[in-house]
This record gives C-alpha cells, sequence and structure tokens, in this order.
C-alpha cells in the first residue's frame, strides 16, 4: 500500500527509482514508485497512490519507448482521477522526435501524433536535448504551456574540461552544430562539425572539417548515438588525420548492441555520457538541472 501524499510528489517506475529519488530530494517532492504487474499476454496492471497531492510529476525516459507510452497514459489519466491537478512529465530522453515530416507518401509524422498525445495529457513537459530537425522549439512538438529543454551539452562540456586539455570540439554531423557550438563557447575551444552523408541507418560517409587535427586531443560530441556507425566513421578518419586521441561525448547514450565495440575499435577512448539513458558510460547527472526546474514550476503553481 502506498502512503497518501499530502505534498507534491514524483511518480516513477522501478527501473528508474534511483535517478527519480536523486530528483525529489533535490526538488522537495515526495516519491512513490508505482506498482506494476503484467499478465501473461502482456497486458499491464498498475497501481498508483490511493489519493495524490493536486502537484504531480512523472519520472518516464522515453528511451525502448514503445510500452512506455502505453504507461503513461495509463498513469496520467490514473493521476487526474486520483487527485492531480497540475501533471508534469519528466522525459530525459524524448522519443519519436525524428520524424517531423513524412519523407515518403503514407508515412506517420511520428513527432505530430506523439507531441500531442502528450500534450493531451500533461501539462508541463520537461526533456534534454529533443532530437528536433524543422521544428525549432519543443512547444511546437508538444503544445504544452510548459514546455522545457535543457541541454547536456554545459554538463558534457564541464566535465571535458577536467579530463582533457586544449580541447578540439568536433560534431559528426552537421545537425550536431547547435551543441558543439554551445559547449565550445563555454570553454572557449575550437570546433567544427563533420559534412554526413547517409546511404542506410548503419552506412554513412564523413568528410572532416577543414582544421587542424594533427596532435590534437579531439572529442567527439553529439546529442545521441545509437548505432555508432557515425561516430566510429568520424574517429577513425580523426586518428588517420592523426589525432593524438579521439573521445566521444553525447547527452543520450542510446548505444545498440556492439555499438561501443565498434567505437572503441575505430579508435576512440573514452566514451562520456550523461545520465538520462542508463549506460556504463555515464558520467555527469542532470538531476540538478531538472531539480531546478521542477522547483521553479512548483513556486508557480502552489
Amino acid at each position: 500500500m502506498h502512503p497518501t501524499l499530502s505534498s507534491g510528489c514524483l511518480l516513477c517506475f522501478d527501473d528508474e527509482q534511483a535517478i527519480a529519488q536523486a530528483a525529489a530530494e533535490a526538488a522537495g517532492l515526495s516519491l512513490a514508485v508505482i506498482q506494476r504487474h503484467r499478465f501473461p499476454d502482456g497486458e499491464l496492471r498498475l497501481r498508483l497512490p490511493e489519493s495524490l497531492p493536486p502537484r504531480v510529476v512523472f519520472w518516464r525516459g522515453l528511451h525502448q519507448p514503445n510500452e512506455k507510452l502505453v504507461e503513461i497514459l495509463l498513469v496520467a489519466r490514473t493521476a487526474h482521477q486520483l487527485g492531480a491537478m497540475h501533471l508534469t512529465l519528466v522525459a530525459p530522453y524524448l522519443a519519436y522526435m525524428r520524424q517531423d515530416i513524412a519523407f515518403n507518401p503514407g508515412e506517420a509524422v511520428s513527432q505530430r501524433i506523439v507531441g500531442r498525445f502528450l500534450a493531451g495529457l500533461f501539462d508541463a513537459v520537461i526533456t534534454v536535448d529533443p532530437h528536433l530537425h524543422r521544428v525549432a522549439t519543443l512547444d511546437e512538438a508538444i503544445p504544452v504551456k510548459d514546455a522545457v529543454v535543457l541541454s547536456g551539452a554545459p554538463l558534457l562540456a564541464d566535465h571535458i574540461a577536467t579530463q582533457r586539455k586544449d580541447v578540439l570540439l568536433i560534431g559528426p554531423d552537421e545537425e550536431s552544430l547547435q551543441w558543439v557550438a554551445q559547449a565550445a563557447q563555454r570553454h572557449g575551444w575550437e570546433s567544427g562539425v563533420c559534412r554526413k552523408t547517409r546511404h542506410g541507418d548503419r552506412h554513412v560517409a564523413i568528410e572532416l572539417p577543414s582544421l587542424p587535427i594533427a596532435g590534437r586531443s579531439v572529442v567527439l560530441m553529439d546529442d545521441m548515438a545509437s548505432s555508432g556507425h557515425t561516430v566510429a566513421q568520424a574517429a577513425r578518419q580523426l586518428k588517420a588525420a592523426g589525432a593524438a586521441s579521439v573521445d566521444v561525448a553525447v547527452t543520450h547514450a542510446l548505444f545498440a548492441a556492439g555499438a561501443v565495440q565498434l567505437i572503441r575499435e575505430a579508435g576512440a577512448g573514452q566514451i562520456w555520457s550523461t545520465d538520462c539513458v542508463p549506460h556504463a558510460s555515464n558520467a555527469v547527472s542532470i538531476v540538478p538541472a531538472v531539480a531546478e526546474v521542477l522547483r521553479a514550476l512548483q513556486a508557480r503553481t502552489v
């Protein structure tokens, strides 16, 4: 049985309890772990606290998202029935943001569909480095009153600064420019981005930027790494160009099976990530930044 919660609370599932607990403590919220039972056919039975305070936060990272979207639907609707008046979703990684147009006839525009789905359930959404292309702001994708975007770039930059001197910061493709530029400016580093031509999910061609690379401590930075092929190709070419070291820093460590090995075999040394997605490479935490936003929202909604 869950206790009745008289103050603001943060809901989570047991697989994210550690990071949710840290965020709840930092934001001054109670923590409640949702009970989950899976039936043999895969359906879920969820149990929330018997009653909820007016302000509720739900922490659910959306890596491996498909079942989690069902969880979100069940939790959000039930939370409102149990007393929640203002509901915030903290999704450090936000899924289905890649496809913002139909590239071929008949394709589902997942960003628009999932964004409006979430907007119909929550009053506020907090995420980190969402993968947006032709959409400039998060509230265009998720039309809620408070659509808050945090960035892992400054956190990773500060960590890199403790590990490497005279850094050359490189993005593996043009889309990484926003994160690379932000991190480089923070510490006065030289930076550039590669040009990428994609020939499929696992086949890319990389052209390095016109910068002096030989003898440099290079760090490849991007918002995410999944298959690892783009990062590996860039690392391989940087090493061939004479880089003294090549390390990798990403906000979202979505690494598929074999991706880390592929990157290391290409010549990369350290791999650093935020804890948006749990992984052995997690080096910096988003909890303080998220807690600051939660406290600000609390101050406005009490």
